[in-house]
């Protein structure tokens, strides 16, 4: 083979390796990524790209969500795109307090303090006062610099009624070896602003009740002295490495570090523990504790591959932090192209967790109490799993169709606790199950 041919082939070779990770990339947007977006990318058109999504999410028994997801992304020429998104989203229902069941009713302050709740015997009970609506918006820019390097820089902000975030990110892309090899440097950095419904609760204070007082003006002097005035924040600081390889014409190879430095308020105001005694019945419910600084680890590895007649990805995720919590998930996504205009996909994912080290399901009275406690099942050991199938296609104008389901199982587990008296006659760590439906129109 001449030098001139070698010359040649090594050109077609960078530009078909770049050509496979763009297909490979568009091909396999995610669950909730547009192939508006994707189109965008691949045609690097001056027109807008607008993408509209409804989701549903059902807890059985519990929290439901609805959720409406806007986005939209315009190129500027080849080298330039910017991206909006706008998300609302409601929830209502009945959220897991953290207290245990019992065999007689139980009675609760709701966390304003105006009213209070009943729980019946055998019951787990469910804080039902869980209701929000929240609006997030983000806008990010990316920039072609040079045939090498890409920069991407963001911001976002979201409300609630008790809690506000806002935050700004950048990232550098670097190309190497024909492209066939680019890093990723990426930062950001998050201020929230927590304001619960009553005010935050004392760690580990008392629960008042207002049956237990004689007057009115007794009761709010007591449920005073179990708040702490003022809002708080936290702030978080993230920090990620990432290299992409192309490994063959069809194979891509993705690994990333992620480090996050979590300080401030990180406590859930309106998560509670149970205090029982050694036959199992609760004395008091106190208000949780968490420590106010968290730093995390996170390690991520996925290789993604066209197929003849599809694109399929595997992924694994390790995540570990100072709260001695780690989790390890395993997911796959296959998407099978049935014709040019329409796709199947299908999503597969298992979760497992350990528990926080803090972490405990009630407290002992005849034990002094800890600097931080949670029985919030969110931290506590677990696995999980979720299964799904999406169906997308094409219509006329460039115009798609998106349809989504999923079913999602939880299960919490006991991580060792010695389960005393009566309690051994509840489940304690009930099985969570939800379903997830969205509906997507890109145009």
């Amino acid at each position: 083979m001449t030098n001139r041919q070698n010359t040649l082939k090594k050109i077609q070779t960078k530009q078909q390796t770049k050509q496979i990770a763009s297909a490979l990339a568009l091909a396999s947007c995610g669950l909730f990524t547009t192939s508006a977006y994707a189109t965008e990318l691949a045609k690097k058109t001056d027109d807008w790209k607008i993408d509209a999504a409804l989701m549903y999410y059902g807890e059985q028994d519990r929290v439901q969500a609805i959720e409406a997801i806007g986005t939209a992304q315009k190129a500027f020429g080849d080298d330039s795109v910017l991206d909006l998104k706008l998300v609302v989203d409601s929830l209502t229902g009945s959220s897991a307090s953290g207290a245990v069941a019992q065999s007689t009713s139980q009675t609760f302050t709701r966390p304003s303090g105006n009213g209070q709740y009943h729980v019946s015997a055998g019951e787990t009970p469910l804080d039902d006062t869980f209701q929000d609506t929240r609006v997030q918006a983000n806008v990010a820019w990316s920039e072609v610099l040079n045939p090498d390097w890409k920069l991407s820089v963001g911001a976002y902000g979201s409300k609630e009624f008790d809690y506000m975030s806002i935050g700004a990110n950048v990232g550098i892309e670097r190309g190497f070896n024909k492209d066939n090899t680019t890093l990723f440097l990426g930062t950001a950095y998050s201020f929230d602003v927590v304001d619960p419904e009553g005010g935050r609760p004392v760690d580990l204070s008392a629960m008042v009740i207002r049956d237990n007082f004689t007057t009115e003006e007794a009761y709010r002097t007591a449920f005073e002295a179990t708040r702490q005035s003022g809002s708080d924040n936290k702030q978080t600081a993230d920090l990620m490495l990432g290299v992409t390889q192309v490994l063959s014409e069809r194979w891509l190879l993705q690994a990333n570090y992620g480090l996050s430095s979590v300080n401030g308020y990180l406590t859930d105001p309106y998560k509670v523990l149970s205090v029982v005694d050694n036959n199992g019945i609760t004395e008091e419910i106190l208000y949780e504790s968490r420590p106010d600084s968290r730093l995390k680890h996170s390690f991520y590895v996925m290789t993604k591959g066209a197929l003849d007649a599809g694109v399929v990805d595997f992924s694994y995720r390790y995540n570990t932090d100072d709260w001695e919590l780690t989790s390890h998930t395993l997911e796959t996504h296959y998407r099978y192209y049935f014709s040019g205009s329409f796709y199947g996909q299908l999503h597969l994912r298992y979760y497992q967790q350990s528990a926080a080290d803090f972490y405990q399901p009630f407290l002992m009275a005849d034990t002094p109490l800890p600097e931080f406690a949670s029985a919030d099942y969110r931290i506590g050991k677990m696995t999980a799993y979720t299964i799904g199938v999406k169906f997308g296609h094409k219509l006329s104008g460039g115009h798609e169709m998106s349809y989504r389901l999923e079913y999602y199982q939880q299960d919490p587990k006991n991580d060792g606790t010695t389960i005393p008296g009566e309690l051994q006659n509840f489940d304690l760590f009930p099985t969570q199950k939800a379903i997830a439906a969205q509906f997507s129109y890109s145009f």
